[in-house]
C-alpha cells in the first residue's frame, strides 16, 4: 500500500522507509503553476480515468459545476483539491480506492 503525505506547501510526497519522496518534481520558479494558469489537466485526468464529469465529480465529492469550472478555466483547483488531483495524476487507482474507502 502506498503512503502519501500532503505537505504544508501543497507538495505531495510518498513515504518509503521513513523517507519522503516527491511524487512530482519541483516546478521551476518561472514555470506556470496551477494558480496562475488554466488547468487543462483536469479534463485529461478525467478522460484518462474514463469518467464523465458527473462520475468524476461524484468520486471526488465535489459538485459537477466545480469540475466544469476547472475544465473551462473559470476557476482553479486550490489547496486540498489541487493536492488530490496531483495524487490522481500519479496514482489514480490508489486515489480512487482511498476515496471509496477500500484498499488499492
Amino acid at each position: 500500500m502506498q503512503r502519501l503525505r500532503l505537505k504544508a506547501d501543497g507538495r505531495i510526497v510518498e513515504l518509503r522507509d521513513g523517507r519522503e519522496i516527491p511524487l512530482a518534481p519541483a516546478m521551476a520558479p518561472d514555470a506556470p503553476s496551477m494558480e496562475t494558469d488554466t488547468v487543462p489537466g483536469v479534463r485529461d485526468l478525467r478522460r484518462r480515468a474514463q469518467l464523465t464529469q458527473i462520475e468524476f465529480a461524484a468520486r471526488l465529492g465535489v459538485p459537477v459545476d466545480t469540475i466544469r469550472n476547472w475544465e473551462q478555466g473559470k476557476r482553479l483547483p486550490r489547496g486540498p483539491a489541487r493536492a488530490l488531483l496531483t495524487v490522481i495524476a500519479h496514482a489514480p487507482e490508489t486515489a480512487f480506492a482511498a476515496l471509496e474507502g477500500r484498499r488499492a
